[in-house]
């Protein structure tokens, strides 16, 4: 890793642009799902999780245009709720581990929603269980089978 190191003396000045982070950007493109409105986002690292993050959406219906790089327009008004159905939309969702934060959005819109079991990295440990004790406690229905899950909220 680089590292800098400041002599006093010198005045410094100048901007720096910070690098969006892929853990943010994975959360607020899942949080598109949650308006049928254009969302633009901007400072997306373009990236393999996040690419595929959105070839996701795709397959979901979210009508997703680059503006320009690093820049993005997320239009979730005509979701296919049979999205499960597809199995490009399992090919993904296995692929990525931040597939999992569509729940919410999707569960707080629609009342619903499934996601396969997603794979991603193996850098350790990290279960999935405190997101579906989670839902349960605020009264969501899981439903684990073959290597899924499907979500209803109980009314």
């Amino acid at each position: 890793m680089s590292t800098f190191e400041i002599i006093g003396g010198k005045e410094l000045s100048g901007t720096i642009v910070p690098q969006g982070s892929k853990n943010e950007a994975l959360q607020i493109i899942c949080a598109t799902l949650l308006t049928s409105e254009k969302v633009y986002l901007k400072n997306i690292p373009e990236i393999k999780d996040v690419i595929n993050l959105i070839k996701l959406l795709k397959t979901l219906g979210v009508k997703v245009k680059k503006i320009k790089e690093n820049e993005f327009l997320f239009k979730a008004d005509k979701i296919n709720k049979k999205y499960f159905q597809d199995p490009k939309f399992k090919k993904l969702g296995s692929k990525i581990r931040g597939s999992i934060m569509i729940m919410g959005p999707l569960l707080s819109r629609f009342g619903e929603a499934c996601i396969v079991k997603p794979g991603g990295d193996k850098i350790g440990r990290r279960p999935l269980d405190t997101h579906f004790n989670a839902f349960k406690k605020i009264g969501v229905k899981v439903i684990e089978k073959n290597n899924a899950y499907h979500l209803q909220s109980i009314e």
